[in-house]
């Protein structure tokens, strides 16, 4: 018999996952994704990527506001499903859900764990610097990003990419590496791996307040700050009180007073060497290359940014 699938999940890194079932005829009995909610300004109320896929699609959905009710579990539980498969769904799911599947919930995390637990590893890998990121595909336990390993895969992390780009990497590695994790579940070859816990790490949801630029760190520090908070919630620095998020950029070797704009071609001093930037946001404009943006609005060398 082949498994009976639940999916739970919301955002963007969510989608080629569900997308894969679909395309591999898995049986989704249903899937879960966070309601719909209003855009920053109020003006509209946004759907969950999850759910407009699931709308195009033709797959059962639901969105409750909250997934721990009473009338949430009664319907759950009426399904039956062997596996719950989860990525990035955005809600605790609480202990009475998990005892009352087959084969449990499975996760795919971003990071390779025990690295990096929490809201937001691959924003965290990135700002920290290191030189691998990954996937972790684990069983669900109370204790958060704690449960044993299934599956895991590693990349190089280059320190040119995006937290945006690599996210979508690692969302298409994680789609087929599912694949595998299912068919050993099916077939009941899985093999579970504890976590070292002692090693764990936390990677926290990023706070506004560590968004601002920091100059007075080197250069290589940073990029990584500017690459592991794009295309969002953005790094930003004030230039004659406004506010300007930098999207890209890359390293130079270039030197000069902290924050200073040693060149035309919008080159910062950093603590040592520099960074020249390359993708820039006004704030409530949409993104441009440092190029386009030169030819409408100058931000003068010699400048101390702040």
């Amino acid at each position: 018999m082949p498994l009976k699938i639940v999916f739970m999940g919301t955002p963007e890194f969510s989608v080629p996952t569900l997308e894969i079932l679909i395309k591999k005829k898995f049986n989704i009995l249903k899937v879960y994704t966070q309601p719909p909610k209003k855009s920053k300004r109020g003006q509209k109320v946004n759907a969950s990527p999850i759910e407009d896929f699931c709308k195009k699609n033709n797959v059962n959905f639901d969105n409750p506001m909250n997934l721990n009710t009473h009338e949430v579990l009664k319907n759950f539980k009426l399904l039956l499903p062997d596996v719950v498969v989860v990525v990035a769904y955005g809600q605790i799911i609480s202990k009475v859900f998990l005892e009352v599947v087959k084969f449990g919930f499975i996760n795919i995390h971003a990071s390779l764990l025990p690295k990096w637990r929490g809201a937001a590893p691959i924003q965290r890998a990135i700002i920290n610097g290191d030189k691998k990121v990954g996937l972790t595909i684990m069983k669900i336990q109370e204790k958060l990003d704690s449960g044993p390993i299934l599956a895991s895969k590693e990349i190089d992390l280059n320190q040119n990419e995006t937290h945006g780009e690599i996210e979508k990497k690692l969302s298409l590695i994680g789609a087929d590496l599912l694949i595998d994790t299912l068919t050993n579940i099916e077939s009941s070859i899985s093999k579970f791996t504890e976590q070292i816990h002692v090693d764990a790490t936390y990677a926290k949801k990023i706070d506004k307040n560590e968004t601002k630029i920091n100059w007075n760190l080197d250069a290589n520090k940073v990029l990584a700050h500017i690459h592991g908070l794009s295309p969002r919630p953005g790094a930003w620095f004030n230039y004659k009180n406004e506010r300007f998020k930098i999207l890209r950029a890359k390293i130079s070797s270039q030197n000069g007073k902290q924050g200073l704009i040693i060149n035309e071609n919008l080159t910062v001093a950093c603590k040592t060497n520099s960074i020249q930037i390359l993708e820039l946001q006004r704030e409530g404009k949409t993104k441009q290359t440092a190029k386009d943006f030169l030819l409408g609005k100058k931000i003068n060398k010699d400048y101390l940014l702040s």
